[in-house]
């Protein structure tokens, strides 16, 4: 029982049952002006045909007189099927005809009949009920003063507009027993979709996040706002794992360098000489300042992960940014053994945010002079930018060590380093803020090597992939 109240707290279920009572109201209205023209049809062609005898009727006595117009009514008073005849005296008594009585009343008036009459045949049953039956007739009289009725029975069209009344209200209980059942049906399946997403939301509430809510795949409004739903649940998923991760690293990336800064300062402490404490205190200035920069970028990427810069999205020019970037870390390259090439396609435009682009570029600039310095591959680092007839690619190549296939979606977690030895500086913060801003901005961030053809050092290109701007 406590199923069906739920059922019946359905949103679905009540908007069927307010269509069932709707159409229900719009089929009997339908039924009733179906009978009712039926009704009006038929009475509209029974007086037709009264009417007809009643010329012929009449013709028949200007023609032939008296001795014509009674042939005329025996021939088609013999005839199957035939209307009523009646020819009566000026006070109404009936002198011939193929009824045996009629209603009092009935041929004192000339015309039509208002209302149907009673009246009785010769043939009929000695029953009282099976003699009475109805009918309507038009009534003239003749220069002489005797009173023809001519009329129809109404037994036949009675039955008829019975029979359709009949046949329509069947048909409305038909609809509305079949509307009954099609709207428990849609209830039922309604309510077990809303029992399967609540099932899920529990587990989710539970704290099992990699739950999803069911689209059956039949793209209704229910599958429309699971997809929603799961899509807002995978973001949800990600940002914990990315949280659990960041707990997990910063405890244990952060640890050496506060234990190497308490060590500083424990030296600097200690030290009695001026030159040895200052060492130690720009020691401690330096594992500050790497900590300072650890937690910016770990703020940045909470920023653009959050959205609160999507606001500041307008029209850039990456060209001029590339270009820019590329003249600025020429310097930079040259120290550390490389050459920093651009092959940059001009007026070259995307929507985004001048800041975070520029800071993604420096991150990847900053990582493949890291990487690809001393290596055996090619010296040189390429910034390319193209696009394509639906995207902006802009990508930074070296020649480098490269990242294994099976590690590219691990080096852009936060705090992920290839170096497990930590030698090399560097946070394990560079790639995730890239893939945060990309996100930001819509597109992709891809890694590929640069040659594939070689045993090792087969380089690394990240490419970042912008959509190309609406017109």
């Amino acid at each position: 029982m406590s199923r069906f109240r739920v059922l019946f707290k359905s949103t679905a279920v009540r908007l069927s049952a307010l269509y069932i009572l709707l159409f229900s109201l719009c089929a009997a209205t339908l039924v009733f002006y179906v009978t009712a023209m039926s009704e009006r049809l038929l009475s509209g062609q029974i007086r037709d045909a009264v009417q007809q005898e009643v010329n012929q009727v009449k013709r028949a006595y200007d023609i032939g007189g008296l001795n014509l117009l009674l042939r005329t009514m025996e021939r088609r008073a013999r005839q199957p099927g035939a209307n009523l005849y009646i020819i009566a005296g000026p006070s109404g008594d009936i002198l011939a005809g193929n009824v045996a009585s009629v209603q009092p009343g009935v041929l004192g008036q000339a015309g039509w009949t208002e209302l149907p009459f009673i009246y009785e045949r010769y043939t009929d049953a000695s029953n009282d009920q099976e003699r009475r039956h109805l009918a309507i007739a038009n009534i003239f009289i003749l220069d002489n003063g005797l009173r023809i009725l001519v009329g129809r029975d109404l037994g036949e069209p009675e039955r008829f507009r019975v029979l359709v009344r009949q046949a329509l209200m069947l048909a409305l209980a038909i609809m509305g027993l079949g509307a009954l059942v099609i709207w428990f049906g849609i209830g039922r399946n309604a309510l077990k979709r809303i029992d399967r997403m609540t099932d899920a939301s529990r587990k989710i509430m539970a704290g099992d996040l990699s739950q999803r809510l069911p689209v059956g795949g039949s793209g209704d409004e229910f599958d429309r706002m699971s997809t929603s739903l799961n899509a807002m649940l995978g973001r949800i998923e990600k940002l914990n794992e990315g949280l659990r991760q960041v707990s997990d690293n910063i405890a244990h990336d952060l640890k050496t360098p506060l234990t190497r800064l308490r060590n500083k300062a424990a030296d600097a402490l200690d030290n009695a000489d001026s030159d040895g404490r200052r060492v130690a205190l720009e020691g401690i200035i330096g594992e500050s300042d790497q900590l300072i920069r650890t937690f910016n970028a770990l703020l940045m990427i909470s920023r653009v992960e959050a959205g609160s810069v999507a606001a500041e999205m307008t029209a850039v020019d990456l060209s001029s940014i590339v270009a820019d970037t590329s003249e600025l870390y020429e310097p930079v390259a040259e120290e550390s053994g490389l050459t920093l090439m651009a092959d940059i396609e001009p007026d070259v435009e995307v929507q985004g945010n001048r800041e975070l682009i520029g800071q993604a570029i420096f991150n990847l600039i900053d990582n493949a002079l890291k990487y690809a310095a001393g290596c055996q591959g090619e010296p040189t680092v390429t910034l390319k930018l193209s696009r394509t007839h639906d995207a902006v690619m802009l990508g930074v190549v070296d020649h480098g060590p490269g990242i294994p296939a099976q590690q590219r979606a691990d080096v852009v977690k936060r705090f992920f380093r290839l170096d497990e030895s930590r030698s090399k500086p560097g946070t394990g913060l560079g790639l995730a803020l890239v893939e945060a801003v990309m996100e930001l901005h819509g597109g992709q961030l891809e890694l590929s090597d640069t040659d594939p053809d070689k045993a090792d050092a087969k380089g690394l290109t990240v490419t970042m992939i912008f959509p190309m701007q609406k017109q």
